[in-house]
């Protein structure tokens, strides 16, 4: 089955109010979507990756990738109005290229700490289902409220926060948001609510995340990445693995300093300065 990443990078980041679309801000020496695409083209099972930008900033985006050197980049196209409508586009585009059997990987472009790790589990487990999240279990208590009183508690241990890669096969993804188009009550916010909701025959299975994935939405979230980025948890090479020493594997510590002995002409010397005081 061939995988097909897809950046979605539509947005405009007004949440953010940065003046521009926030994945177009850098993050160390790179912006956040080509953190997003450097993880994809880096990954040994991704064949190919699409990147859905906003109007106005298609072509600028596809120059700075062609720059860099992407080589699974197959193309950056315009995105729709909303998310679902970017996301409508990309599979559009994907279905309209081939005929084959087609796994999707659809990945928020404001998630620029994607890893391996998550997206070879991502892959693997498109290998034998159909519907695919990527989640974190929740480590704080939720509570259900209305008009400002709580009402219950569910249970913790139950409780996930969905992260992406949201990954599918393309005819189900597809189909499902064929349903939700015909669906003006419906707004959705992620793709696996989409399954979900128009094809609950279909399971959605989950992939464990990471706390690094995390997404940028506002000016602090930007500040979050940096320490991230810059905090010395090193990803080994192909897996997405953290030493558990924080430090890069061919990392070795430095040798010790050695004492200098004084030779006898140090010692002379001295003496010298002495007698003639």
């Amino acid at each position: 089955m061939r995988m097909v990443a897809v950046v979605l990078g539509g947005g405009t980041g007004q949440r953010l109010g940065a003046g521009q679309p926030k994945q177009l801000l850098m993050l160390g020496d790179r912006t956040l979507i080509e953190h997003c695409v450097a993880a994809f083209d880096r990954a040994p099972g991704v064949d190919e990756i699409l990147v859905v930008m906003a109007r106005g900033h298609v072509e600028p985006v596809k120059a700075m990738l062609a720059e860099a050197g992407y080589r699974k980049v197959t193309g950056v196209i315009e995105g729709g109005i909303t998310r679902p409508g970017s996301t409508r586009v990309a599979l559009a585009c994907i279905a309209g290229r081939t005929a084959d059997d087609v796994g999707v990987l659809l990945h928020d472009a404001a998630r620029p700490l994607i890893d391996g790790r998550i997206i070879a589990d991502c892959v693997a487990a498109l290998g034998t289902h159909d519907a695919v999240g990527t989640a974190i279990p929740a480590s704080d208590t939720i509570v259900f409220a209305e008009d400002g009183v709580m009402s219950h508690i569910p249970p913790r241990e139950q409780l996930w926060r969905c992260q992406t890669p949201q990954c599918f096969r393309l005819t189900v993804i597809s189909r499902a948001h064929e349903l939700a188009a015909a669906d003006p009550a419906f707004a959705p916010t992620d793709d696996c609510g989409v399954v979900l909701r128009y094809l609950p025959d279909v399971d959605v299975h989950l992939v464990r995340g990471d706390e690094r994935n995390i997404k940028v939405t506002y000016p602090h979230d930007l500040a979050v990445a940096e320490a991230l980025l810059n905090s010395g948890r090193l990803v080994l090479p192909g897996s997405g693995r953290i030493p558990r020493s924080g430090r890069c594997p061919c990392w070795r510590p430095p040798a010790p300093r050695r004492n200098r002995r004084r030779t006898p002409s140090h010692r002379r010397r001295r003496s010298s300065a002495a007698g003639s005081a």
